[in-house]
């Protein structure tokens, strides 16, 4: 694994050393940062289920001020740390071992707001509704913020639900889509 561009471009990353975790392709990876913009004049976002950390980092490196990362796994959560050593970006990352809904309520708790959100849970182990309509209610988001899903091509996504509005859908392989929405206050 490796950051594909940005300030880091080129520097690999550990991967989580089990098989309870699913890294982001780096074709699936670039495509996902053309999509939202390539690059980033600051600004905080949440990686949650983050596995190794890889869009995290890669968000980083393309600009971003900070990021939280959430994984409920000890060796995922390592491997974040490990990960943000290897970088030196500690000053940038805030690190959680912790459930997803449990997080979100934590980082409402102390303030935290958020431009950009990757969910990338277990194909099919959660519902990605659920988890939008958490950040919304613990008002975790900025109007405008953008949410990415990556899934399943066997789970379907809605176009639209609440604030949240589909702005592109992308297939990957024969079993990865992206689903990016936008928030809307």
């Amino acid at each position: 694994m490796r950051v594909i561009a940005g300030k880091y471009k080129g520097h690999a990353i550990k991967a989580v050393p089990n098989h309870k975790t699913r890294p982001t392709i780096d074709k699936v990876k670039e495509a996902l940062f053309q999509m939202i913009g390539p690059f980033f004049d600051g600004g905080r976002a949440l990686d949650l289920f983050a596995g190794s950390g890889g869009l995290g980092f890669e968000a980083i490196s393309r600009g971003m001020d900070d990021v939280v990362f959430v994984d409920q796994q000890y060796h995922a959560i390592q491997t974040i740390r490990e990960n943000a050593r290897i970088l030196d970006v500690h000053n940038q990352c805030q690190i959680y071992r912790n459930d997803a809904f449990r997080a979100i309520k934590a980082a409402s708790k102390r303030g935290k707001t958020f431009q950009y959100v990757f969910l990338d849970p277990p194909y099919g182990k959660v519902s990605f509704e659920d988890l939008c309509q958490a950040l919304d209610e613990f008002e975790l988001l900025e109007n405008q913020a953008l949410i990415i899903c990556e899934h399943s091509q066997d789970e379907q996504l809605p176009d639209s639900f609440d604030r949240y509005t589909m702005v592109r859908r992308e297939e990957y392989s024969s079993q990865t889509e992206l689903t990016i929405y936008r928030y809307q206050k």
